[in-house]
C-alpha cells in the first residue's frame, strides 16, 4: 500500500456544513426530545460525518485520523490539568479550604447592599471552586431565598448570581473552562488568567456598581435563616475552621503572579490542601489518596452543604475530558479536510484589524454554543480556527484565549437550549430569558472587550507588550506562552506590522 499523502480537494460550502448540521440536528434533538444532554456521541458521530465528507473530498482515512490524533496531542497538556484541577478541588474540600470561603463570606453579608454583595461573593467562591454549577447550586439557592424575602424580582437575584458565578468560574485556574481555553489557544494558564484582567476585572467592577443601585432601591427585609444553617452545617463538620484554611486560596494568586508552569502549581496545591487536611481536619494518608482520585463526600441533613462539599477528585474530570478529546478531534477533522476554510475563509481574508479578529472569534464562538448547545465546542472550534490568524497579526495567544472566554464562558448560560443554560434555569427556578437582562456581567464584559478594542485598547502583543484601555502602548510583563514556531512566526509578523506603522508615524 502506498504511503503517500492523497491531495484532497476543499469542500464546497454545503458540503463543509454537512457534519455541523449534522451535530446541530442532534444536539437540538437532544434537547427538545429529552435524549439526554450529553453531547460526547453527537460529537463522535460527526466525526465520523467529517471523515465521509473528507473521502469525498479525496482525503484518505489515515490523513483524518492523523489531523484528529495531531488535535488531541496539541490539547494534551490541557487534558492533564484539567485531571490535576480534579485532585486539587477534592484536597481543598477536605483541608476545609472552599468551605472556609463560603462560611467567612456569609459572615460578612449586609443586607443593604444584598446584590452587589451576592456578585462578589460568588465570584470569590467561584474562583475558590472553579465551578459556577456548583456555585449556584449552594449560594445560588440560598441567595435566591433570601432575596425573595426582600421583594426582589428573582431573575434579578439569579442575574446577580450568574454574574458573579461565570466572573468566578472565568478567572478560576480551578475551572475546567479556564483550562480548556488557555490549551486550545496553546498559551499558559496563568498567561491567560493574568490576560483576563483587563477586560473581564472592569466589567465586574461596572455590573457591581449596577447592581448596587438596584439593592439600595429595592431591598427591604432580610431572613437569614438559610445562610446561617449553611454555616451551622459547615462548622458542625468540619473539625477546625480558622482563617488559616484560607492561606491555599492565597497561595493560588502567588502562583499565579510568580508564573509558576501550570502543572507543577496544580500538584503543588492539590499537595498543600492534602496537609491541611491531615493537620486540621484529621485526615489520613488514606484519605487522602481516596479524596484525589474519587473527591471529597460528607454526609449532613443539609442539602446545601452536601451538594457544596460532595464534589472533585481526578473521577470528576473524565467527563469533561472525554469531550474535549471527542471535539478537539473534531476540529482538527474540520481543519484538515478544508472544511473551515471553506465556510469561513471569506471571512478570514477580509480581516484586517485585531478589532475585526476578535468580533469574528466572539461571534465564531457564540454561534458555536447557541448552534451546538455545548460550552466546550465554543472554545474549541474558534481557537483551532483563528489561531493562525492571532499569529499572523502579532498577537499574543493570550488573547486568542482571553477572548473565548470573554464570548463563549459568558454566554454559555444566556442561551436557554445550551447545557449551562437548561442547568442554571432548573437550579434557580427562573427560566433562562428571564435572568438574561440581569446578567449584568455576561453582557457587559464581551461589550467593553469589543468597545475598548475598536479604538486600539486592550491590545496582547506576542513579544508581551500591550496597550491599556485607551490604546496607548506599555511594556508587559513578558511574553505569553505559546508554541515555538506560533511564536516565531508571530514575531516575525509584529516586526513587519511595526516596521510598516512606523513608516506612517502610528505606533503599534
Amino acid at each position: 500500500m502506498s504511503t503517500q499523502n492523497q491531495m484532497g480537494r476543499l469542500p464546497s460550502r454545503s458540503e463543509a456544513m454537512i457534519p455541523i448540521v449534522f451535530l446541530l440536528a442532534i444536539m437540538i434533538a437532544n434537547y427538545t426530545l429529552g435524549w439526554g444532554f450529553d453531547p460526547h456521541i453527537p460529537v463522535t458521530l460527526s466525526c465520523g460525518v467529517a471523515m465521509i465528507v473528507g473521502k469525498v473530498c479525496g482525503y484518505n482515512y489515515k490523513e483524518m485520523l492523523a489531523a484528529g490524533l495531531e488535535a488531541v496531542n496539541q490539547s494534551l497538556e490541557a487534558i492533564i490539568i484539567i485531571l490535576l484541577v480534579g485532585c486539587l478541588i477534592g484536597s481543598f474540600t477536605a483541608s476545609g479550604t472552599i468551605p472556609a470561603v463560603v462560611y467567612y463570606g456569609l459572615k460578612l453579608f449586609t443586607p443593604i447592599i444584598f446584590l452587589p454583595f451576592v456578585t462578589i461573593l460568588c465570584a470569590a467562591v467561584g474562583v475558590a471552586l472553579g465551578s459556577a454549577w456548583t456555585v449556584t447550586a449552594t449560594l445560588g439557592i440560598a441567595f435566591m431565598a433570601i432575596g425573595t424575602t426582600m421583594g426582589l424580582n428573582p431573575a434579578l437575584i439569579a442575574g446577580a448570581i450568574l454574574s458573579g458565578a461565570c466572573c468566578g468560574d472565568k478567572f478560576s485556574p480551578l475551572s475546567d473552562s479556564t483550562n480548556l481555553a488557555a490549551g486550545s489557544a496553546q498559551t499558559g494558564l496563568f498567561d491567560h488568567v493574568a490576560a483576563m484582567v483587563t477586560t473581564t476585572f472592569p466589567s465586574l467592577v461596572i455590573a457591581v456598581i449596577i447592581y448596587a443601585f438596584f439593592s439600595f432601591s429595592k431591598v427591604g427585609v432580610y431572613d437569614p435563616t438559610l445562610a446561617n444553617e449553611l454555616s451551622a452545617a459547615i462548622l458542625e463538620h468540619y473539625t477546625y475552621m480558622s482563617p488559616i484554611l484560607l492561606i491555599p486560596v492565597l497561595l493560588i494568586v502567588v502562583v499565579a503572579v510568580i508564573k509558576m508552569p501550570a502543572i507543577p502549581s496544580v500538584v503543588l496545591l492539590s499537595l498543600l490542601g492534602c496537609i491541611f487536611a491531615v493537620i486540621f481536619q484529621g485526615a489520613g494518608f488514606a484519605d487522602c489518596i481516596k479524596m484525589l482520585h474519587y473527591g471529597y463526600h460528607a454526609q449532613s441533613n443539609n442539602e446545601l452543604f452536601t451538594t457544596l462539599v460532595n464534589r472533585g477528585g481526578m473521577n470528576s474530570m473524565l467527563w469533561t475530558n472525554n469531550l474535549v478529546i471527542v471535539a478537539v478531534a473534531f476540529g482538527g477533522i474540520l481543519q484538515k479536510i478544508g472544511a473551515v476554510e471553506s465556510i469561513l475563509g471569506g471571512f478570514i481574508n477580509k480581516v484586517k484589524t485585531p478589532f475585526q479578529l476578535v468580533l469574528l472569534t466572539m461571534g465564531t464562538s457564540i454561534f458555536c454554543i447557541t448552534t451546538m448547545c455545548d460550552q466546550y465546542l465554543g472554545l474549541i472550534i474558534p481557537a483551532s480556527m483563528y489561531k493562525d490568524r492571532f499569529d499572523e497579526m502579532g498577537l499574543g495567544r493570550n488573547m486568542l484565549s482571553r477572548t473565548l472566554e470573554d464570548g463563549g464562558t459568558l454566554w454559555s448560560p444566556l442561551v436557554p437550549w445550551s447545557s449551562c443554560g437548561a442547568y442554571h434555569a432548573a437550579v434557580l427556578g427562573v427560566p433562562t430569558l428571564l435572568y438574561l437582562p440581569y446578567c449584568f456581567m455576561n453582557i457587559i464584559n464581551p461589550i467593553y472587550a469589543i468597545v475598548t478594542l475598536s479604538w486600539g485598547g486592550n491590545i496582547l502583543y506576542v513579544d508581551g507588550s500591550k496597550t491599556n484601555v485607551f490604546g496607548k502602548l506599555k511594556k508587559g510583563r513578558g511574553p505569553a506562552e505559546a508554541p515555538e514556531k506560533a511564536y516565531d512566526k508571530a514575531m516575525k509578523a509584529l516586526a513587519k506590522i511595526r516596521s510598516t506603522k512606523e513608516t506612517n508615524n502610528i505606533r503599534v
